[in-house]
């Protein structure tokens, strides 16, 4: 059977974080390894209503086939609420996605060829690294700093490499937390104006800022670039949708490649949104969500300080879902992660985010899915872990 499967198959891994909630399905075990939004943050009873009004009143259409691009009410909502941040975006440079997944499959797909440079984070988002992973592209990892990527570095990488596209992941990223400066954005903006990179800017978790300054898209700064949003962090990842934002002759070709895949995303999810969007005071349910966050972090930094030894470093993050964590040198999280699984405690291993050389004592923890009792608990239960594995070396 081996020879059936085409040779990409075998060079692209499963993804480790959907192995890791196969172990952590035991109720016993707290879990801050998945990418979760809180279930608190979902709006049951306002999507139940949306859903009602919808199959009520457009059953027949909701329940049939539809254009490849979308619904266009949706994708004039998603367009205006990035003219109120400036951008120039029209309903014509969207399309709706099964999620922002899909999107970075699509961008892949018209893009990559084998042996093609990509530029990406290191650490990055590791369902990017298996997107693209199966169109055989050459990765080259551009390291981060506290405020984005080293410039340095990143004009180097561009100039040596020529890549296709620079994955980025700008605010609160995946895995580190990390936010690029208002200033790096626009240096990034410089960049890239000078060469044919497209900057594919994902952005899952912007709507989710509980502390600091809004910061502009790096799209405000850029002449061409792919832009990418989800509906997953701020309303229901089991809806399903997310979109791309992309020029007339990009979304030309994503329409193609989209249509080859799947015709057009979930329409009757797409209209339930719409209407769930229209109906209700969106600013308030995404502050309801801002706060439990910022608890939740706050939280988690809290036990951290308290029962995690004093060398252990930290990000920080102002918004999101995630926080990043360096062990002392020698460390492995891997070695870590077997013994915190016997304390029912379990995180992602850092160098699940990397497509090459991994930082082997790093870790990733979610805050977004465990109330602070979980948190306070799931952190002692982890430091201890981190104590017997120095006992260890």
């Amino acid at each position: 059977m081996k020879n059936l499967f085409a040779d990409r198959m075998s060079k692209v891994p499963r993804s480790f974080v959907r192995e890791i909630l196969k172990v952590t399905e035991n109720p016993d075990i707290i879990s801050f390894a998945g990418g979760l939004p809180n279930p608190l943050s979902f709006p049951h009873n306002e999507l139940a209503e949306a859903s009602a009004f919808v199959l009520s009143n457009s059953s027949n259409k909701a329940l049939q086939y539809s254009s490849t691009e979308g619904y266009k009410p949706l994708r004039e909502y998603i367009a205006n609420r990035y003219q109120l941040s400036g951008l120039d975006v029209s309903s014509d440079n969207i399309l709706i996605t099964n999620g922002s997944q899909q999107g970075l499959d699509l961008i892949g797909k018209i893009f990559l060829n084998r042996g093609d440079a990509v530029l990406i984070e290191r650490p990055t988002y590791l369902a990017a690294i298996q997107a693209f992973g199966l169109y055989e592209p050459k990765f080259v990892s551009v390291p981060l700093l506290n405020d984005g990527v080293d410039l340095n570095i990143l004009k180097n990488m561009v100039e040596t490499f020529n890549p296709k596209i620079f994955y980025s992941v700008p605010n609160f990223q995946n895995p580190t937390g990390i936010t690029y400066s208002l200033e790096k954005r626009k240096e990034i903006g410089k960049i890239f104006n000078k060469n044919r990179t497209i900057f594919v800017e994902d952005n899952p978790y912007g709507e989710i800022r509980f502390m600091g300054d809004d910061l502009p898209p790096v799209k405000k700064y850029l002449k061409r670039s792919i832009l990418l949003g989800s509906f997953s962090k701020i309303v229901s990842p089991g809806m399903r949708l997310g979109w791309i934002v992309a020029d007339n002759e990009i979304m030309n070709n994503l329409v193609t490649a989209k249509q080859a895949s799947d015709l057009h995303s979930n329409f009757l999810s797409q209209m339930i949104v719409h209407r769930y969007l229209t109906d209700n005071d969106v600013e308030k349910h995404l502050n309801n969500i801002r706060k439990m966050y910022k608890i939740q972090r706050d939280c988690m930094i809290t036990m951290i300080k308290k029962y995690f030894p004093s060398d252990v470093k930290y990000t920080r993050p102002e918004g999101g879902m995630f926080l990043w964590v360096t062990l002392h040198d020698g460390m492995s999280s891997m070695e870590l992660f077997e013994i915190a699984l016997d304390e029912n405690v379990a995180f992602v291993p850092g160098e699940a985010f990397y497509s090459d050389d991994p930082e082997l004592n790093t870790l990733r923890l979610n805050f977004s899915n465990s109330d602070v009792k979980k948190i306070e608990e799931g952190i002692k239960r982890l430091g201890n872990s981190i104590k017997m594995l120095e006992l260890k070396m």
